[in-house]
């Protein structure tokens, strides 16, 4: 077993504030030192959003976002108002390999720790910075919130309640997970390029360009149908019909849809000609295929009442477990349909997400989902730290100070 995961040996100095904090998160969670610079008072996330969960000591409270996004890393708290914490930040950044500005662009140079002057202390260093709208456009410095880039991005529909008002519907965030995890990706190959060249880069990301690219299949295809029907069209089975796109294409689909069970719901999802044999084989229905076997491809059915209508009494027959059962007993793509509240308890997830059980982490979290060979397993996180935990073992053992240069910090309001 090689120690310390996939990434031990990088480091990399962070300044974040809330869920982008996610990013340094990421890495942390591959075996990256993450040291966590906060400023007086700490990451104000441990106070936001829902639930606070008590620590299993019951000593703190602290909000589930802040112990997700943060565990495994180290926590240093620098007054970047006084210049001796500047300096501090310098040495931090002369042993690192990456620094992680996660909040609005610009908030370490408006503190004197512009790129230039870190590139200077470091020339192999990768700066990345993350932030809601990004560095550029008329957005840039517009206050935000998560859902903001997904409503930007066109991901959210707006729902209206009894009395005819709009409110926010239940949707997965995309923004605050897709930014994290596309600069992560960005930051992880600038340092390959930097251990080969010793020349780092800067790296600006915006939350609201990748929820906006992590839907790009609906956003390019209602930009390809801004050109003329000759040159995009739809499927031959639909006759070049320009269906909407993503799943909006599917409400009227029958071979592909969602249907009830006799307790939940699955997803059928016989897109080609073979999984449709081999469902009405299966359920000893080949009367279905014979009448309407569909074409090889992508033939939905769509439209058909009197098919959807045997459908649905055919799956109101099984439950969802023996349904997904007879799919792999028959070769036939059908899925269960699960909530965030019901998915721990599916099988698969069972097999594949081994909850990091909260007296480890003081709340149930997920693993990382990337699995390893050969050893290079990712380190089991640490709690969450809290603010400036760590703040004396960082400036010895990163930074190099003796016992005398940590207490004068200290006298000047340098370091909690």
């Amino acid at each position: 077993m090689v120690s310390g995961g996939p990434l031990s040996g990088l480091r990399v100095v962070e300044s974040s504030l809330l869920g982008p904090a996610e990013m340094g998160g990421l890495l942390a969670d591959l075996g990256a030192d993450v040291i966590k610079v906060e400023p007086p008072g700490g990451d104000y996330g441990r106070r936001m959003t829902w639930p606070i969960v008590r620590s299993q000591d019951r000593q703190t409270e602290t909000s589930l976002l802040s112990l997700h996004v943060n565990r495994g890393k180290r926590s240093i708290v620098l007054d970047l108002k006084v210049p001796e914490a500047v300096e501090v930040y310098l040495d931090l950044v002369r042993t690192a390999d990456v620094v992680i500005e996660a909040m609005r662009p610009g908030a370490l140079a408006r503190r004197g720790l512009d790129y230039p002057r870190m590139r200077a202390a470091n020339p192999r260093i990768v700066f990345c910075s993350l932030s809601g709208y990004g560095a550029t456009g008329p957005y840039r410095d517009l206050p935000s919130h998560g859902i903001a880039y997904d409503t930007w991005a066109g991901q959210v529909p707006v729902a209206r309640d009894e009395e005819g008002l709009p409110y926010i519907a239940e949707h997965a965030s995309i923004g605050i997970h897709a930014g994290p995890l596309y600069g992560a990706l960005a930051i992880l190959a600038a340092v390959v390029r930097a251990k080969e060249t010793g020349d780092g880069c800067a790296i600006e990301v915006a939350q609201s360009d990748s929820a906006a690219f992590f839907d790009w299949y609906r956003i390019e295809t209602w930009r390809s149908y801004e050109r003329p029907p000759d040159e995009v069209y739809g499927n031959a089975t639909d006759g070049g019909e320009r269906r909407p796109p993503g799943t909006g294409g599917m409400r009227e689909g029958v071979r592909y849809q969602v249907y009830e069970s006799k307790d939940g719901f699955v997803l059928f999802m016989a897109s080609e000609q073979e999984f449709w044999r081999n469902f009405c084989e299966g359920a000893r229905r080949p009367d279905l295929f014979e009448r309407w076997p569909g074409a090889k491809y992508a033939d939905h059915a769509r439209g058909n009442h009197e098919l959807r209508a045997e459908l649905t009494r055919i799956f109101m027959s099984r439950t969802t477990a023996e349904w997904v059962a007879f799919g792999h007993d028959h070769n036939t793509a059908i899925a269960p349909v699960n909530t965030p509240q019901t998915i721990s308890k599916d099988p698969q997830f069972e097999a594949r997400l081994p909850w990091i059980p909260k007296e480890r982490l003081d709340a149930d979290m997920l693993p990382y989902p990337a699995r390893f060979e050969n050893g290079y397993a990712p380190p089991a996180p640490t709690r969450a730290p809290s603010a400036g935990q760590d703040t004396d073992e960082i400036l010895a053992d990163v930074a190099g100070y003796d016992l005398d240069r940590i207490s004068s910090l200290r006298q000047a309001g340098a370091v909690q």
